[in-house]
């Protein structure tokens, strides 16, 4: 005799199901919970209303383009966060990328006198190397020596600015920007993937898409990485499990090192020019992406389609804000209240579910 099978109730059930106090408590908590993806469909309404051309095919082709260009530091950082730290290094370290890459695929080079350009996997492999060098730092010094990562990334991003100013005023260069790099390497990166209309979608979406896989691939079906949720929530049961948590932070940290090189290997390209700004305040984007996105600082929590909606919704109201004319000074006021916000909300979440 076959089983009767139990339809599980919907989430309109339950409501129906509850007493009007509940009822209202669970809507108010409902609400609560996706304030930031409410406040920014709200924003997005808006900007839409007040410029319609904001959701024209260019601006939406535009809007891709640069969520592809910031997902790789975004999944970086969110790999941090979800081991219940951060990475405020990150920025400089796709900055020192760029400029490694750069330096290696300029025509006329001033760093390296004589050096002719290098083939564009030598730059990258480079760019990778320097990046896991710089993350695997940062997480020996958390997992063997047990310091914060704040102060641990505030050290290195303040060595890698360093660096990237010594590195600049190699040769005859003095400090310059760097530009006037070699056609092959920008038509890598910024060649035409396809078209849609008369509005071309670069090739580093393609790069970023096929990153942004990977990455879920080693989130979600390997050991490493549920060994990185499991030290995430916690590091000492993880520990007694078994789990070998000095290995899991530092692959972690060379991880989100190599994202970073990536990042910036991209963006010298995409610029056309980097100097010592290049990659500032990247960190803070990345962040407020992932917290947006549902990637708790509590530690344990976290998926790569929360940074994809997490950086989507961030370039979706810079872009709108631009497309109004608003002043770009006010965007880091408004990323400063969108992180705070979304802080506030995820922590609520998490004393909820305490």
């Amino acid at each position: 005799m076959s089983e009767l099978k139990v339809k599980k109730p919907s989430k309109i059930d339950e409501l129906k199901a509850m007493t009007p106090k509940d009822r209202n408590r669970a809507i108010g908590d409902l609400i609560m919970n996706n304030a930031m993806f409410i406040i920014i469909a709200i924003a997005v309404v808006g900007i839409a209303i007040a410029e319609p051309s904001f959701l024209s095919v260019p601006s939406i082709v535009n809007i891709i383009s640069l969520t592809a260009a910031k997902l790789p530091i975004a999944l970086g950082v969110g790999g941090c966060i979800i081991l219940a730290g951060t990475d405020i290094s990150a920025g400089r370290q796709v900055g020192l990328a760029a400029c490694i890459a750069a330096g290696l695929q300029l025509t006329t080079n001033k760093l390296f006198p004589g050096l002719p350009v290098m083939p564009w996997y030598v730059a990258l492999l480079a760019v990778m190397a320097v990046g896991a060098v710089v993350g695997f730092v940062n997480g020996f010094c958390m997992a063997k020596f047990k310091l914060h990562p704040f102060i641990v990334t505030l050290s290195t991003q303040l060595i890698v600015y360093g660096c990237i100013l010594l590195f600049l005023k190699l040769g005859t260069n003095a400090g310059q920007t760097l530009s006037g790099m070699s056609q092959t390497y920008q038509d890598l990166i910024k060649g035409t993937l396809f078209r849609v209309g008369n509005t071309a979608v670069p090739n580093y979406v393609l790069y970023s898409a096929i990153i942004t896989v990977i990455v879920w691939v080693i989130w979600n079906k390997t050991t490493f990485g549920k060994n990185m949720y499991a030290v995430g929530s916690n590091e000492e049961a993880a520990n007694v499990s078994g789990v070998n948590v000095t290995k899991t932070i530092i692959l972690v940290f060379v991880m989100a090192g190599v994202l970073y090189a990536i990042t910036g290997f991209m963006d010298a390209s995409r610029i056309s020019s980097v100097n010592a700004t290049t990659g500032l305040n990247y960190e803070s984007d990345a962040i407020a992406a992932c917290v947006i996105g549902g990637i708790s600082f509590v530690g344990g929590i976290g998926k790569v389609s929360g940074a994809i909606i997490g950086v989507l919704l961030l370039q979706v109201i810079f872009t709108g804000l631009t497309y109004l004319s608003v002043d770009q000074n006010l965007l880091f006021i408004v990323k400063g209240v969108i992180i705070l916000v979304a802080c506030a909300i995820d922590m609520r979440k998490y004393l909820v579910r305490k």
